[in-house]
C-alpha cells in the first residue's frame, strides 16, 4: 500500500462504528511524527485500539489560534502530521480548516483520506433529492440566526444542517416557523452505531416526534428544497 508523503494528511475517523476506519488512515496514523487531535482523549482511545502509541497534540475551537502557527513551523522542519476530529472528516464544520488552510498558505504539502463524514449517509437516506444539495452545517447560536434560517427558507436545493440533540426540537419548529409546517425533512442520528435512526416526515411531525422522545447523539436534519 502506498503510503502518503504529504506534509499534513487529514485524517477521517469512524463516526460510530470503528470498522469504517480504512486501513490506510491507520497505516497514516503509524507513520506521522504527530497526530493533531480535536479531544486528545478520543483520539487516544482509537490509537490505543489500534495498538498504535503516537505523540498527541490538542486542536480545538478554544486553541485553534495561538497553537496553528507552531504546527505550521513543525511541518516547515519536516515533521508530518496527522488531522483528526472526534469523528468524521475534518474541517468540516470542524476548526482543523484553520490548519488545512495555514498549512496551504504556506506551501505545504496537504492531502486529505477518503472516508467516514456524517452528511452523506444521512443525505442519502433522507429520500430527499441529492443530485444537488447545500451544505450548511451548525446554524449559528444567536447573532444571525433568523436570518439564515430565512435564507435557507427560500433554498431550493436540499439543504444538509448539522445539530446537537438538545438543540434539535427548537431547531425544527424555528424551520417549520419559516418554511411552512409541512416542508419534507428528515433526521438522522446514531450514525453507524447500533441504534442508529433515520425518521422522515414534515418539519411539524418531526419537531413533535422528538418533543415526546429527545434524541441523543449528534444529529443531521436534512431538509426538502422550496418548491
Amino acid at each position: 500500500m502506498a503510503a502518503s508523503h504529504a506534509q499534513l494528511v487529514v485524517v477521517p475517523t469512524p463516526i460510530g462504528n470503528l470498522a469504517d476506519l480504512t486501513p490506510r488512515a491507520a497505516e497514516v496514523l503509524a507513520e506521522v511524527d504527530l497526530v493533531v487531535a480535536e479531544d486528545t482523549r478520543v483520539t487516544g482511545r482509537l490509537l490505543q485500539h489500534l495498538g498504535i502509541n503516537k505523540p498527541l497534540a490538542s486542536f480545538h475551537a478554544f486553541n485553534e489560534h495561538r497553537t496553528v502557527d507552531g504546527l505550521v513551523r513543525r511541518m516547515q522542519n519536516g515533521e508530518r502530521l496527522a488531522l483528526v476530529s472526534d469523528a468524521g472528516t475534518p474541517a468540516i464544520s470542524d476548526p482543523g480548516f484553520l490548519l488545512v488552510r495555514a498549512a496551504v498558505q504556506g506551501g505545504l504539502t496537504v492531502e486529505c483520506l477518503p472516508g467516514p463524514t456524517a452528511f452523506v449517509p444521512a443525505l442519502v437516506v433522507s429520500g430527499l433529492p441529492c443530485d444537488r444539495f447545500g451544505f450548511e452545517g451548525f446554524l449559528p447560536p444567536k447573532k444571525g440566526r433568523r436570518t439564515r434560517l430565512e435564507e435557507l427558507a427560500r433554498e431550493r436545493r436540499t439543504t444538509v444542517i448539522y445539530e446537537s440533540p438538545h438543540r434539535l426540537e427548537r431547531t425544527l419548529r424555528e424551520l417549520a416557523a419559516v418554511c411552512g409546517p409541512d416542508r419534507p425533512a428528515s433526521v438522522s442520528r446514531e450514525l453507524s452505531k447500533l441504534h442508529e435512526e433515520t425518521r422522515r416526515g414534515t418539519l411539524q411531525l418531526l419537531a413533535d416526534h422528538f418533543s415526546q422522545h429527545p434524541p441523543k447523539g449528534e444529529c443531521v436534519v436534512v431538509l426538502g428544497g422550496a418548491e
